[in-house]
């Protein structure tokens, strides 16, 4: 039960790292965060899933700006829905090795010390103390939780969002790509399975638009509001 409970609460913490500060705020800049918060976020990020801020931030933009059809690094209108849901992560990869694409389109990300000596440079050591705290934690078990880990976000956001989010779902309105809704109630994936509403208007940090839709990732912003920890902005990247 113990393991059960670790794994839920830090594959949601992943997921609001990605949605809230990745997605929002980094790469749409819809909302800021209070320093120590990002840094948490940041050091969060590094630990659990390898992803460089900066190539997270490029690709996804590339992706808005290409959005379904040729030149967008992810969608499963030229690269096909299995692929896409399976393997995103691959295409993730592959499009992080565009230098020009990561400059180009990832400004604005952090650009510190912190970010180019560990973040950047050592990605991937994050990833593999994250399996020594589990296995000190929990033993060999920890293993199997380090691996949850590590298919969590390649799966649930490369895969899910990023293939049946353009494949299958509802729409709440009309845009130029092939984005869907896949579920009204955002829990599991941060707010982020309200995809056409996303795409609706990619600068707004609040992804439900109906009454019966929920935005979990929206809940946990006006939280860090509440306390003077996060804001919105008004000049958001489309």
């Amino acid at each position: 039960m113990l393991e059960l409970l670790y794994v839920l609460v830090v594959t949601h913490i992943t997921i609001l790292c990605v949605t809230l500060f990745l997605h929002r705020a980094q790469a749409h800049r819809g909302i800021e965060f209070h320093t120590a918060v990002s840094h948490f976020m940041r050091f969060w990020l590094w630990m659990t899933t390898g992803m460089v801020t900066k190539q997270w931030v490029a690709i996804h933009r590339k992706h808005h700006r290409y959005s379904d059809k040729e030149g967008d690094p992810h969608t499963p209108h030229v690269y096909g829905i299995w692929r896409v849901l399976f393997k995103g992560a691959f295409l993730y990869h592959a499009a992080s090795k565009d230098t020009v694409m990561v400059e180009s389109y990832g400004a604005g990300t952090p650009d510190d010390w912190i970010e180019n000596n560990l973040y950047t440079k050592h990605s991937k050591l994050g990833v593999s103390l994250l399996l020594i705290i589990n296995i000190l934690l929990f033993g060999w078990i920890g293993l199997l939780i380090w691996g949850i880990q590590m298919i969590w976000i390649p799966f649930w956001a490369a895969g899910v969002i990023n293939g049946v989010g353009h494949w299958v779902g509802y729409r709440n309105g009309e845009t130029k790509d092939k984005s869907r809704n896949i579920f009204p109630i955002g829990i599991l994936i941060g707010g982020e399975c309200l995809h056409n509403n996303h795409h609706l208007e990619p600068a707004n940090p609040k992804l439900s638009r109906k009454w019966f839709e929920f935005d979990i990732g929206w809940m946990w912003f006006k939280i860090f509001n509440k306390f003077g920890l996060a804001w919105e902005r008004t000049n958001g990247i489309q």
